[in-house]
């Protein structure tokens, strides 16, 4: 019996005990790191089932036994050489090798080098320790992603950027819930510099993209804002070879640290909930407990390693003033320990989201066109559900069902359609007060000349009720001028006797010497 053939014995013995005890096969299988159906398939098997098993296991080589020789002499030769390796070297070698699983190729290779005692040899590097750098001196730089359960039992992935100072191992991370940017990394940088009050000289990163771009010759091509940003605050950028974590293994350190310690089996309530609570865990924990390293306190070293950095002036960076935030599927939004109401149908499936902006103390929640959808009073408190009531009915329904039912009114309804769509377009938010005075102007007025305003409107691209109204207005005074000009006209006499007389009087004639003689006179 082979070394393994006895330790899947050990593991089989192991799992039926568990069995007896009262384990249940999920409980066994979190505990053995073992894959569920795999100890279903080992609880249903017998011992002598099991040794069957195991024998079958051993006949599986047979197929790979042709080419034992040809393996023992290339892992004798190259003793690093992996299963894969040695997988596509008897393909290229052996035109006739069948067609066989990687696994067990894996496990013909183990056998082999248990056969012929190789152990596999890889390649080793040598560390040693360094000194301690100096204070101020250095900083690193790293990000991290975690996943986060929800309330609702769903998961969310939120981004970490995190920063620690080499000598006094002083730590400092920001969240967000989307991929940092350059732009978010410069301000994490310098919410980083604000906590620790300074900047150090030198700062290591990895090459990450949203630092460099490119590489010429060696030396690395920066993004346009970065490179703006480090020439104006003057610290010394460090990038570490690609796949070298040990040349940067404080931060490293750090990363597992966040995610191992604050993040793990954490609760996501928002982002700013998440901020708030990584402070007070840098506070109370992170920078509090000694490090396994140097035994030292990080918060008290930090007092001194302060003194060496240099001033801390903050930039004008420019802050984005929205933050975008998931919608539930019950239209409410999670914000600062509480659950704010949003209009029904704000949610349309599982990527909804919405902007939010405070002023002062409210919440401002917009579309992701930066149009206001709604607003609220931010509570002081926490686990409440700040609502409107006004927020639970179907408002785009209702006006849909609005402005069909006043275009129908007309006898050309797709005009009338067209011209209360452009307002609602032009004044969402207050596109039913706009329906309710056209309502009003329509019963008043008449729908003939509302429709006529409507017309010129569309014709001006005029898209207010008032301004409509006034259009109307202008209507009804030139109609009134036009009427009061055809109805002056002259009136026939009336036909009666005296006065058809009078009609055939002629009107006595002076005689022209007179007034000659007047002039001459």
């Amino acid at each position: 019996m082979t070394k393994q053939d006895l330790n899947d014995w050990m593991m089989y013995h192991e799992i039926h005990k568990m069995k007896r005890v009262g384990f249940s096969i999920r409980k066994i299988s979190q505990d053995l790191v073992m894959n569920f159906r795999t100890v279903k398939k080992y609880l249903d098997m017998s011992e002598d089932d099991f040794f069957q098993h195991l024998e079958n296991k051993g006949q599986r080589y047979k197929k790979l036994i042709p080419y034992e020789e040809f393996t023992k002499e290339k892992l004798n030769l190259y003793p690093q050489t992996s299963s894969a390796q040695i997988h596509d070297w008897l393909k290229e070698n052996f035109e006739k090798f069948p067609k066989i699983c990687p696994k067990t190729v894996y496990n013909f290779v183990m056998y082999i080098r248990q056969k012929y005692n190789i152990p596999q040899q890889g390649i080793s590097r040598e560390f040693f320790p360094i000194e301690e750098i100096a204070y101020g001196k250095q900083a690193q730089v790293d990000f991290g992603e975690s996943s986060l359960r929800k309330r609702d039992g769903g998961r969310k992935k939120v981004f970490f950027f995190s920063m620690v100072l080499s000598r006094s191992r002083f730590k400092f991370v920001h969240f967000e819930e989307q991929p940092f940017t350059t732009q978010l990394a410069i301000q994490a940088h310098e919410k980083a510099f604000a906590f620790i009050q300074g900047v150090p000289q030198e700062i290591v990163y990895d090459q990450d993209k949203v630092f460099i771009h490119g590489e010429n010759a060696g030396d690395y091509l920066l993004t346009k804002e970065f490179k703006n940003y480090t020439s104006i605050r003057g610290f010394h950028l460090h990038f570490c070879r690609k796949a070298d974590p040990q040349s940067k293994g404080k931060i490293e350190n750090v990363v597992k640290y966040i995610k191992q310690n604050f993040l793990f089996n954490r609760t996501f309530i928002d982002i700013d909930t998440l901020n708030d609570q990584s402070d007070a865990w840098l506070l109370r924990t992170a920078n509090i407990m000694p490090h396994n390293r140097t035994l030292k306190v990080p918060f008290y070293e930090w007092h001194t390693e302060r003194n060496y950095l240099k001033q801390f002036i903050p930039l004008p960076v420019q802050d984005n003033p929205f933050k975008s935030y998931n919608v539930m599927k019950d239209n409410t939004i999670r914000f600062k320990g509480n659950i704010y109401t949003l209009p029904q149908g704000t949610y349309q499936g599982k990527s909804t989201s919405v902007l939010i902006r405070v002023q002062e103390n409210t919440l401002n929640i917009y579309n992701l066109q930066q149009e206001l959808i709604c607003y609220h009073t931010i509570s002081l408190q926490k686990g409440l559900v700040i609502s409107n009531t006004d927020h639970k009915r179907d408002k785009s329904k209702k006006i849909d069902e609005l402005v069909e039912q006043i275009s129908a009114c007309f006898t050309k309804p797709e005009k009338v359609k067209i011209y209360l769509e452009n307002i609602r377009k032009e004044k969402p938010r207050y596109i039913r007060d706009q329906i309710a005075i056209l309502l009003k102007t329509i019963d008043l007025q008449g729908h003939d000349i509302v429709f006529t305003g409507i017309e010129y409107c569309l014709e001006k691209q005029i898209f207010t009720v008032t301004d409509l109204n006034s259009i109307i207005e202008n209507i009804k005074a030139q109609n009134k001028q036009v009427n009061t000009l055809s109805q002056e006209v002259i009136k026939p006499l009336p036909e009666c006797m005296e006065t058809l007389k009078k009609a055939h009087i002629e009107p006595s004639r002076s005689n022209i010497d007179d007034y000659e003689k007047i002039v001459l006179n």
